[in-house]
């Protein structure tokens, strides 16, 4: 009887252990990565109009852009996220990108905010 009821608690004890893990992975952002890219209106898709069912995965954006990006050392990958309106060509943005998830935020930035080896992608632009 002793020994049924250890089994229970050591079961007990990896379920939280593993429910604990998880929580950490999915909610916490120490995965995050920052990514770089520029707006380029031509490389948008229109998922829709008013009352369109969502099937995109977009999350309920209108639009979504698939644009090359590139992390803090220059390391280059496609990201694919939604917006709600066209964004300003040629703006940089920097996407946080949390893996399994996406992309959970953007944000403009100047050129200058750029790392160093995400500058020598771009071109800088004409003031």
């Amino acid at each position: 009887m002793k020994k049924t009821g250890l089994l229970w608690l050591g079961a007990a004890a990896v379920v939280i252990a593993g429910a604990i893990l998880c929580w950490t992975i999915i909610f916490s952002n120490f995965q995050d990565t920052a990514y770089y890219t520029q707006v380029d209106n031509t490389k948008i898709s229109r998922h829709g109009g008013q009352g369109a069912i969502d099937l995109s995965g977009s999350g309920g954006m209108e639009f979504s852009y698939t644009l090359p990006s590139y992390d803090e050392k220059g390391g280059e990958k496609d990201v694919t996220f939604g917006v709600s309106r066209e964004l300003r060509e040629g703006a940089f943005l920097c996407l946080t990108v949390r893996p399994g998830r996406g992309v959970m935020t953007w944000a403009e930035v100047r050129y200058d905010e750029l790392p160093p080896a995400v500058r020598e992608h771009f071109t800088a632009p004409a003031d």
